[in-house]
């Protein structure tokens, strides 16, 4: 799912109303991924517990805000979820987003069918942490070899190597291939129509 620009809209759009230091678009975009609490102390370091709640309660208002474009699949990504879900693939999400701005995003794309479990940043430890992909394992009762995380942050490859799974980098979101490589993934892939041909060629 595209959410970078809707992300860092609505980072903006806080950052502005509480009249805060300005940030650059490529420090907000290398906090996507994270937890918003992980995300407000990358910005903020000497940020206080009312700080992050006043912060956490102005962005969860602009993200749902019926004034942002509902959210967008990456071309392709809808036709690729449905071919896994049908060869019988287990899907997952492990997401920084709330549980609130999962739901709504999976029902404005109509996706929420295709997963078998979903977890939260504000349900689990954050992103690079292990504890969302620990508990889609246990849930979906698979093991680390057969689990593969597919992730386009090094918060996701991190995560990987933390729970002990196999990563596949794609390089089509917000970190560059550089910096996925940096983290030995299987592969990095440019587009999400990749990921069927090269699961059927034998990359996983």
């Amino acid at each position: 799912m595209d959410s970078e620009g809707r992300i860092v809209a609505c980072l903006q759009a806080v950052i502005a109303e509480l009249q805060l230091a300005e940030k650059t678009i490529q420090s907000l975009r290398n906090i996507i991924g994270l937890g918003l609490r992980e995300a407000i102390f990358n910005l903020y370091p000497d940020a206080d517990e009312e700080f992050i709640k006043s912060f956490i309660e102005r962005y969860r208002y602009h993200f749902l805000s019926e004034n942002h474009q509902p959210a967008v699949m990456f071309s392709g990504a809808g036709e690729v979820l449905s071919k896994l879900y049908e060869d019988g693939y287990l899907l997952a999400i492990a997401t920084g987003k709330g549980r609130v701005g999962l739901e709504r995003s999976l029902d404005e794309t109509g996706s929420k069918g295709l997963f078998h479990a979903t977890r939260c940043a504000d349900e689990s430890f954050s992103k690079p942490h292990p504890q969302m992909l620990l508990e889609i394992m246990t849930v979906l009762d698979v093991e680390p070899s057969q689990t593969l995380m597919i992730g386009d942050t090094e918060y996701d490859m991190q995560m990987a190597q933390q729970a002990g799974t196999s990563a596949l980098a794609v390089a089509y979101g917000v970190h560059d291939r550089e910096r996925l490589l940096s983290f030995k993934p299987l592969a990095c892939l440019d587009r999400i129509t990749e990921i069927l041909p090269w699961l059927e060629t034998g990359g996983y």
